[in-house]
């Protein structure tokens, strides 16, 4: 993968926050610290997407997006990256598979909001997603009860693991997935965007 490439020892355990980050704020970082306290993460690694192939307009110019969460980001077990970018992919079941490759001794957890769990079965591949890597949904404003019943959800209740059973979530062999709930930070991009606090 290259120079730039974050590290990762044999036997470590990776979440990966996947996202536009347009912009980055602390919401971003509250279910990342939550993240790795209560699923006992070595790293965080914010893969910060050149685009959302599910979203019509793109987002700001990626090396602004970087920059901002690389100054927001004060936790050295939090590494920002551009590796969508590095590797060329734009979808993330292409990224893992990449990711598996390039660190075969490495448990990767992905990382998603309540709100991206409501709308899951519309990501490309999101079954072999789920077949492939232990997933932790974390509670967002608004989304925890269309989280609840998304179709994600329902095709896979019987691979979700109990909330106190969390620390175990990246031993366990795929389909796993857990949801978290979290004390609520009322911060979006989308919001952040429509009230003029970052401009494209």
């Amino acid at each position: 993968m290259g120079p730039g490439a974050p590290f990762a020892g044999r036997g470590q355990v990776v979440g990966l926050l996947g996202g536009s980050f347009d912009p980055p704020h602390a919401g971003h970082l509250r279910i990342t610290e939550e993240a790795i306290q209560r699923l006992g993460l070595d790293w965080v690694w914010w893969l910060v997407s050149p685009g959302n192939p599910l979203k019509r307009e793109g987002p700001a110019p990626m090396a602004r997006r970087i920059a901002a969460a690389r100054a927001l980001v004060r936790n050295p077990r939090v590494k920002v990256t551009d590796l969508e970018a590095r590797i060329g992919t734009r979808y993330t079941a292409e990224t893992l598979e990449r990711l598996a490759a390039r660190y075969p001794h490495v448990t990767f957890v992905w990382l998603m909001g309540s709100d991206n769990l409501a709308q899951f079965h519309r990501w490309r591949d999101w079954r072999k997603i789920m077949a492939e890597v232990p997933v932790a949904v974390l509670a967002r404003p608004g989304a925890r009860l269309s989280a609840r019943f998304a179709p994600a959800a329902r095709a896979f209740r019987g691979a979700q693991i109990n909330e106190r059973d969390a620390r175990l979530l990246a031993r366990r062999e795929p389909p796993a997935w857990v949801a978290l709930n979290l004390p609520l930070v009322p911060l979006s991009s989308s919001a952040i965007r429509a009230q003029g606090g970052w401009t494209r």
